[in-house]
């Protein structure tokens, strides 16, 4: 069994949507509805100092959704780790749709978890 982790990078966005926490909100909302996520808590959200931008943060029971803005570069960073597999999100379309991204590039990572059986253990000391 593995995890999955999605690295998404987005490049020549909107700024004014970059800055906006409603526009910030949809997405995690979006997200956790669409790959049937369950939030833990409230999300927690940080608003910078103008020009600054948003960091959001949700504890999830699959694991945690995080994501940067910055505005003055016209830039968003998100991680998505889930602990089980998901279907795939098209974040290329979802992050040109709100954002208004010229590139965005993303990168999905399979999480091993190690076996840790006995056996396994030994195995791997060369027993």
């Amino acid at each position: 069994m593995s995890g999955i982790e999605w690295i998404v990078e987005a490049q020549g966005c909107a700024p004014d949507a970059l800055r906006n926490n409603l526009v910030v909100q949809q997405l995690f909302d979006a997200l956790i509805h669409d790959l049937g996520l369950r939030a833990i808590g409230e999300i927690a959200w940080h608003r910078f100092p103008s020009p600054g931008g948003i960091t959001g943060l949700c504890l999830l029971s699959e694991s945690h959704l995080a994501c940067h803005t910055f505005p003055e570069y016209g830039s968003l960073c998100l991680n998505l780790f889930c602990c089980r597999p998901r279907a795939e999100w098209d974040f290329e379309a979802q992050l040109q749709e709100r954002f208004g991204a010229s590139a965005v590039s993303v990168r999905r990572l399979e999480r091993p978890y190690a076996d840790c059986s006995a056996t396994a253990i030994a195995e791997r000391r060369g027993a």
